[in-house]
């Protein structure tokens, strides 16, 4: 009979079988590469099977490592739906205030200022960090599992929410080193009409449409290399040449980290990224207070 293994170790699982690269793994992950491969080796031993294969030409998945995959996606799945319902209970407290987002807001500072911010008025509260795939453009604000999130707008039914502008950021273009257009300065969005792109996937709603920039196609239908929901996802389809994608300038460091370059467009609107929350909520004094401390940081009113 197999052994219980642990969650952690079905995630790092998951992790070198979706970038079959083990250095890139372990930064997804945020551990070193020889601790991962370590832990990879465990859990085959644990299981009495060969995972990976591993030789000059890479990592490739092996018939009971493709196998374990959907099942192990599966229970990590389950796991984060039951994170979700224990972090909304939490929240419900009064001393914990969720924040959700899909992108790290890492410009300049801005996420230790407000938190700074924040807990110096409120020192006894707890403010819990959650990440939220692009399947869900809210960040947690629909389901209740966030309090607050950092989101791009448009939302989904946006007369749920109210918000504050973090940053107003124009649009560039992230493309492979090797395309035509990455030659140029800068690009016209006229010249990508024809161009297949990268979509955030189609239950984004609105937000999928912005970064289609619809409104700038003049009714023209964009070509959908593929969808992504998340920002590994977008590097690795970048990389690999199946499409380009609309990104605003505060994010470029995160998709330009080798055989991906980005150039400014003109023609398309700038991309707003905000600090938003549901308006039945308005009243909480938490996220009125991180809501106050945002402004202050950003200097918004």
């Amino acid at each position: 009979m197999t052994v219980d293994v642990h969650v952690r170790d079905l995630r790092s699982f998951v992790a070198v079988a979706e970038d079959l690269h083990f250095t890139r793994a372990a930064e997804r992950l945020y551990v070193s590469q020889p601790a991962l491969s370590k832990q990879i080796r465990a859990l085959e031993r644990q299981l009495g099977a060969e995972l990976f294969r591993r030789d000059r030409h890479g990592v490739s998945l092996t018939e009971a490592g493709a196998a374990l995959l959907p099942h192990a996606r599966a229970v990590l799945a389950a796991w984060r739906e039951g994170a979700a319902v224990m972090d909304a209970l939490r929240a419900r407290r009064r001393d914990t205030l969720v924040v959700g987002m899909s992108t790290s807001p890492v410009r300049g500072g801005l996420l230790p200022a407000i938190r700074s911010r924040f807990t110096d008025a409120h020192p006894a509260t707890t403010v819990r960090l959650r990440q939220v795939g692009w399947q869900d453009p809210t960040a947690g604000l629909a389901d209740g599992s966030a309090d607050v999130a950092f989101v791009w707008l448009p939302l989904p039914d946006q007369d749920r929410y109210a918000w504050t502008i973090v940053a107003e950021e124009p649009l560039m273009v992230a493309l492979p080193d090797t395309h035509p257009l990455a030659a140029r300065p800068d690009v016209d969005f006229a010249d990508l009409l024809d161009e297949p792109f990268l979509a955030l996937p189609a239950g984004s709603g609105p937000l999928r449409d912005f970064w289609l920039a619809l409104d700038a196609r003049a009714g023209r239908p964009p070509r959908i290399g593929a969808e992504v929901a998340g920002t590994e996802e977008t590097y690795e389809a970048l990389a690999a040449g199946l499409g380009v994608c609309l990104v605003a300038a505060g994010n470029v460091p995160l998709l330009t980290l080798g055989g991906v370059t980005a150039r400014p467009v003109h023609g398309v609107p700038p991309g707003r990224y905000a600090l938003a929350w549901r308006r039945e909520d308005e009243h909480r004094t938490l996220l009125r207070a991180y809501a106050r401390a945002c402004r202050q940081v950003t200097g918004r009113a």
